[in-house]
């Protein structure tokens, strides 16, 4: 799996001042799950230590200029963002984590400063960040300071790991057989994101219209990828881990009955992580062999090494 990553990230030592913003959990956690293709525009068309760049609005334009000599390098930072974006669909990456704040990375809040006196607003978006936005605006993108929010992480990191499955999944001659399939295994996951997509999908995988496959797959395709860029949220989980425990409440004590909601309540009342409640419903999935269950990805959505649903702060 290729990850887009702005070079600085990984220790490379682009910036204006000759420095780097390596990221730990870049190094030393997503490297090793993720083949790392690095980028950074500035790089290409400057010299390092270099003059600083910064977004200067200009007669309601927003400019980039250098910040003592302020010499326009826009059009300059433009076209070499527009070549190494077009060269990301052939690296087929499955996510991008950008340089927050970067005048060409940064994807919000980037500072906007007046061409003369005033102040800087927080409303600019990098020129690089930009056009892989409006090019590929279904690609899972994130900052490195917003991955330090344990449900911003989380979310995101689930949402690549969908992103690849999904053309992985259409690259393997697709059927209609093989498309529910693919949707009954996401079923859970999709519930805990948002109730209006998992209409929409199942809608579309029952095609009432009848509708020739190729049509089929691309809408799916197209409302799949729009349901992964939603956040998952606390009550939603809390509602799909209700309808996971029907599956078990017929097979266990009373006593187990209790234990498991229990549990379910206090991940609820973010006393516990759903780490916790996970394990203990994968044991009895385990247990009794309940192979519907054992498909769903919301069980498993990526390596659990990952640690993503180890905290209370993931769910919101």
């Amino acid at each position: 799996m290729k990850l887009g990553i702005s070079s600085c990230l990984l220790g490379a030592m682009c910036r204006y001042n000759g420095g780097h913003s390596k990221d730990d959990f870049i190094i030393n956690e997503l490297s090793n799950y993720f083949e790392f293709v690095a980028y950074c525009p500035e790089k290409m068309v400057f010299s390092t230590p270099r003059e600083a760049i910064r977004l200067v609005r200009v007669d309601n334009e927003v400019r980039v200029k250098t910040t003592n000599s302020k010499e326009d390098v826009t059009d300059t930072l433009t076209n070499i963002s527009k070549e190494l974006t077009e060269e990301i669909h052939d690296d087929e990456l499955c996510g991008f984590v950008f340089k927050s704040k970067s005048p060409t990375c940064g994807m919000e809040r980037v500072k906007i400063y007046p061409n003369g006196e005033g102040q800087s607003e927080n409303s600019g978006v990098g020129i690089f960040a930009n056009l892989i936005k409006e090019k590929y605006p279904l690609l899972p993108t994130e900052e490195e300071g917003r991955l330090s929010d344990p449900w911003l992480r989380e979310n995101f990191l689930m949402q690549i790991f969908a992103y690849k499955d999904i053309f992985d999944f259409l690259k393997n001659e697709p059927s209609f057989k093989k498309l529910v399939e693919f949707h009954t295994s996401y079923k859970y996951l999709v519930y805990a994101k948002s109730h209006v997509f998992y209409k929409k999908l199942g809608n579309i995988v029952a095609n009432h219209d009848k509708n020739d496959l190729e049509k089929v797959l691309a809408d799916y395709k197209q409302c799949f990828l729009e349901l992964l860029a939603q956040k998952g949220t606390l009550a939603n989980t809390y509602n799909v881990l209700l309808h996971i425990f029907g599956y078990l409440k017929n097979l266990i004590s009373k006593d187990e009955k209790a234990e498991i909601l229990e549990t379910i309540e206090e991940f609820k009342q973010e006393i516990v992580p759903l780490i916790t409640v996970i394990k203990i419903l994968n044991l009895y999935v385990r247990r009794f062999d309940i192979e519907y269950l054992q498909t769903q990805k919301f069980l498993n959505p990526y390596p659990k090494e990952l640690a993503l649903r180890s905290t209370t702060k993931a769910y919101k």
